[in-house]
């Protein structure tokens, strides 16, 4: 398809929400932190007074069909998050992978005169336009993860931070070999689809990142995403690679079939990092008797942060901890690294692969 004292850093109509790009301003020195008390009163007032019931409205949703864990997992944090509140109709369109479809689905909605629309398209640049129709008709789109390259077909951009997965899984390989005294290391990287920027930006996070310690990714192949492609991959790496001292995969869901491969092949000399943050990865961690020993977040838990999004921007309020009164134009949700030290707590985001 998350570090992370900054996810758990903003309340969202009393919500938690995560926000990396926002970062809260700091104080050096006690004198400081006390000359800005005043301020955050009305901040906590606000904050409670989101949860309250408000102005009814409907927010519509559109996300591509569940035939992976992560977008099953982004219907269901939507639906979720909808249900809390009282005052939200939630009017989900049929998920599809269809680009035309989901344009005519996005299109019912516009015709439905619905509130907020929150979208998480198949492609972005694809459905930029049915997006900008809908902004152009007084229908604020809060822009899901795969962002639309025109910002004037969106009010609010919500997403990951793919690069930072990269740097996040880099420097837990890199220090981790660094700990142990390895040099020259052979380290594989089992991409999702090469071709998309998203890999691309988790590739260039990860290369960044190893850099720094000296090191470079030995060999790279892409998966696509799914568990079949996973062992395939995996395998062709174990027969081409005698010897490897760790592995990054950039989703949990193909991972599946990468450490199933692994099995097969009764390796354990290296350890392997994942990625997005599955329960099933969190277990495997959480056990540590296998080779996978850490993940690296990207939480399906946006779509239940955009739905919450969406309600405040149809409602004109802002966020309860910032003093602006708007909701903020871009939201980057940084990328936490999971090991066993930490598991227990991310647990309850965990999505099914």
């Amino acid at each position: 398809m998350t570090q992370n004292p900054g996810r758990r850093g903003f309340l969202l109509g009393g919500a938690v929400l995560g926000a990396g790009a926002l970062v809260a301003a700091c104080t050096s020195n006690e004198p400081a932190a006390q000359a800005s008390a005043p301020a955050a009163a009305p901040a906590d007032a606000a904050a409670g007074a989101n949860d309250a019931p408000g102005e009814k409205v409907v927010i519509g949703f559109s996300a591509p069909a569940a035939d992976h864990g992560w977008i099953a997992a982004i219907a269901k944090n939507a639906a979720d998050a909808a249900a809390q509140f009282s005052d939200v109709e939630f009017k989900a369109v049929e998920p599809t992978n269809d680009i035309n479809q989901q344009i005519s689905a996005v299109e019912s909605l516009i015709q439905a005169k619905v509130n907020a629309l929150v979208i998480l398209p198949n492609d972005g640049e694809q459905l930029n336009q049915v997006a900008r129709q809908a902004m152009d008709a007084g229908i604020p789109v809060i822009n899901l993860d795969r962002v639309f390259p025109d910002k004037l077909s969106y009010r609010t951009w919500l997403g990951g931070d793919n690069y930072g997965m990269g740097v996040a899984a880099g420097h837990f390989i890199g220090k981790t070999l660094k700990d142990k005294g390895v040099s020259d290391p052979v380290i594989l990287e089992i991409q999702g689809i090469a071709t998309l920027p998203l890999t691309q930006d988790r590739s260039k996070g990860f290369a960044d990142a190893l850099k720094t310690y000296g090191f470079s990714v030995t060999a790279q192949q892409d998966a696509k995403f799914t568990v079949e492609s996973g062992t395939q991959v995996a395998s062709n790496l174990l027969q081409a690679h005698k010897k490897i001292d760790a592995i990054w995969n950039h989703d949990d869901d193909q991972g599946i079939g990468v450490l199933a491969a692994i099995k097969e092949a009764g390796r354990d000399e290296f350890f392997m990092v994942g990625g997005a943050g599955s329960a099933n990865a969190m277990r495997d961690i959480q056990a540590d008797n296998g080779v996978l020993k850490a993940t690296v977040t990207y939480s399906p838990t946006m779509a239940g942060s955009a739905i919450k999004l969406a309600r405040l921007v149809a409602q004109g309020k802002g966020m309860g901890d910032l003093l602006e009164q708007e909701v903020p134009q871009s939201i980057t949700l940084a990328s936490a690294t999971i090991t066993k030290e930490n598991v227990q707590k991310y647990l309850p985001l965990g999505f099914e692969s």
